[in-house]
């Protein structure tokens, strides 16, 4: 076995699990000092955050779940699948392990998330309320304004009345093809890294539940005023990081940012898309990084 899928083994062997609504959820953790609450992306899974592990959790106690319905967590066939109800998995999860503060990394779907638990931050906060307090919040690629979500044909297809059977019907080829449209011209993923994706994808039949992920779109749009008013309001640091080749939330989702938040903290890199953590770790790890400086 190589190397990198030796890793790949790894990391789903010395995962560990909790029970959401009845449901098992993996997650990897790692890594002493601050929290830091690590929330991957559509369609993908905690694996996302392997580039970065090492250095992430020589600084922080690092928690990164696969979500419901992604990577090794369970995808049950019928479920209410919505951001909220993922929002509420992480803070159990939390909950669990004893994190009352945390700094929150996230990327893509996982952005959403990351919204929905700052908006319960700054609710607690105003009312005095105790919970899972957020430090800092950095956010990759990601819907973080629905306006400026261009999806792409796959997705609109899944949240179309065809999305059962598109999720059906889709092939190693096809999530290949769609994955190889939103990374960089000169960072596209290896074929290995299409073959851990999908592998977590197809796991449990995943793609079976597509339809019912994909639901996150209509979500943002309801939760538009929520999601985006925390974003101008909070006292919580915020940083974006975003890859400018990417066409789905590349550089006009970084424009918009800075048009909106006040005092926008906006990290762009020129050279690659939308997975910019897996595209080019290092350029990440500075930018987060710097994030914390006096702060973690």
């Amino acid at each position: 076995m190589a190397a990198s899928n030796a890793a790949f083994a790894a990391w789903r062997r010395e995962g560990h699990h909790y029970r959401h609504r009845g449901h098992s959820i993996f997650y990897a953790i790692g890594g002493s000092g601050p929290w830091l609450l690590a929330i991957h992306g559509f369609p993908s899974a905690s694996w996302d955050w392997h580039p970065m592990w090492a250095e992430l959790t020589a600084r922080f106690r690092v928690v990164a779940p696969d979500m419901i319905g992604f990577g090794w967590s369970a995808k049950p066939r019928q479920y209410d699948y919505a951001i909220v109800d993922q929002a509420t998995l992480h803070e159990g999860l939390l909950r669990e392990l004893g994190a009352d503060r945390v700094h929150v990394l996230a990327h893509d779907y996982g952005d959403s998330v990351a919204q929905e638990l700052l908006a319960r931050h700054d609710e607690r906060a105003r009312q005095g309320e105790a919970g899972v307090a957020i430090e800092s919040a950095c956010f990759l690629n990601g819907g973080l304004f629905p306006e400026m979500h261009r999806a792409l044909p796959i997705q609109k297809l899944l949240a179309s009345r065809l999305g059962p059977l598109v999720g059906l019907l889709a092939s190693k080829r096809t999530f290949a093809s769609g994955l190889r449209t939103v990374f960089g011209p000169q960072t596209p993923p290896s074929a290995e890294l299409i073959d851990e994706l999908w592998t977590l994808v197809r796991h449990a039949r995943g793609h079976r539940v597509f339809h019912r992920l994909i639901g996150y779109m209509a979500e943002r749009r309801r939760n538009r005023a929520r999601w985006v008013d925390v974003l101008l309001r909070t006292k919580v640091p915020l940083r974006l990081i975003d890859g400018m080749l990417d066409p789905v939330s590349g550089a006009h989702l970084a424009a918009r940012y800075r048009e909106l938040v006040p005092g926008a903290d906006v990290v762009e890199l020129p050279h690659v898309g939308h997975y910019p953590h897996v595209e080019d770790p290092p350029a990440v790890l500075r930018a987060f990084l710097e994030l914390h400086e006096g702060k973690a």
